[in-house]
């Protein structure tokens, strides 16, 4: 006997939001990024549901990138933060993986590998985020050593923007644009929310577009890079993870019980509410208030109390809709879904719970079954 708490992962769904991408990318290739196993979808799952469709994988996990090899996928594989150590760039070599180079630390390390062969490479600037990148001072003695080592094949010009910023990316871009200026080299800067708001991201560089690579990553997965400007239907998105549970106890409360640990809920009077197979030691956030949306039975009601490890209390009162019928063993949405069974958007609990969706899949717990349907 298992816990009835079931996530299902929609191949369909994957491609379609990939084909979304393709449609804003226009001649533009795309890096499916599938790091930290495919934001909790699983990264040997999206890599197949996309094997057919994916121009290339981003990641940042090595042994995931070797995984793949081995089970016979030749698309390009870019590392999103290159190797840690100069051991490592063996492996690049014999697995044709490209390195990203944000520091002079790893070009210094690549020139002294001397590798058997040439490795292509993305060169990433700093063009203000100040996490990684080589800043703009840098940049052309950077270059020059390395044409000079012979140790690359091709350069590609890459930096990460702050793109669900409301503000845009303006300044990031004009900062770019001029570190760049003069290299004919192709560039890859546009991320999920780049791709979808800023198509002047998608020209930048003097090769044509065409020569030029995106990262999709959240959005490959259904849910808005912006939510608070569009949501993930606005943009045509389906979600791919769907979090299903059941009822497992329905309790009838007297005006004045308190619900949960710390007993922040008092019943305001008599009401029934349910409890949900699901909690923190899922995935579920658990910093999630009264209120959060949850769909029981098909129907939208909300969480109450605070959640605990293994559960969820559901308010299943007359004020919260016509719960009557709804007993133990009743289906419990916690997010994702479609027209049939209903759909609660992952952006939308993310927001009550103060989150993002990025971190609630990369939370799903491994005790929380799996299914991938096609």
């Amino acid at each position: 006997m298992s816990r009835p708490i079931n996530a299902r992962i929609d191949l369909a769904a994957l491609r379609h939001n990939h084909a979304v991408a393709k449609k804003y990318a226009g001649d533009v290739s795309l890096w499916s990024v599938i790091k930290a196993n495919a934001y909790g979808h699983g990264a040997l799952v999206a890599a197949t549901g996309l094997r057919h469709a994916a121009d290339g994988f981003a990641l940042i996990e090595i042994e995931t990138a070797i995984e793949l090899r081995e089970l016979g996928f030749n698309h390009p594989m870019l590392i999103l933060e290159g190797f840690y150590r100069p051991d490592e760039l063996n492996l690049f070599a014999e697995y044709q993986l490209t390195p990203v180079i944000h520091s002079e630390r790893q070009i210094d390390a690549l020139i002294a590998a001397r590798l058997p062969v040439r490795l292509p490479i993305y060169l990433k600037l700093d063009s203000g985020m100040h996490r990684l990148g080589i800043d703009a001072n840098a940049l052309a003695s950077c270059l020059q050593r390395l044409e000079r080592s012979q140790a690359v094949s091709t350069v590609t010009l890459m930096t990460h923007f702050n793109a669900d910023e409301v503000n845009g990316i303006g300044e990031q871009l004009v900062r770019f644009n001029k570190m760049i200026e003069g290299l004919q080299l192709p560039v890859s800067i546009a991320n999920s929310a780049a791709l979808l708001r800023f198509p002047e991201a998608l020209q930048c560089g003097v090769l044509p577009a065409q020569a030029n690579w995106a990262r999709p990553g959240i959005m490959l997965y259904g849910s808005s890079p912006f939510p608070a400007l569009k949501s993930a239907a606005d943009l045509e998105l389906t979600p791919v993870m769907t979090l299903s549970s059941e009822l497992i106890a329905v309790k009838a409360l007297k005006s004045g019980d308190r619900v949960g640990y710390g007993g922040h809920f008092i019943a305001p009077k008599s009401m029934r509410i349910g409890v949900v197979a699901c909690g923190y030691g899922d995935g579920y956030p658990r910093h999630a208030p009264t209120g959060t949306p949850i769909l029981v039975g098909g129907k939208r009601t909300r969480t109450l109390g605070r959640v605990s490890m293994d559960k969820i209390c559901v308010d299943l009162s007359d004020d919260a809709g016509d719960f009557s019928p709804v007993g133990a063993g009743d289906t419990v949405l916690l997010w994702g879904g479609n027209e049939k069974t209903g759909l609660l958007p992952a952006d939308e609990v993310a927001a009550s719970a103060g989150t993002i969706s990025y971190e609630m899949f990369c939370a799903l717990a491994n005790r929380v079954s799996v299914e991938v349907v096609d």
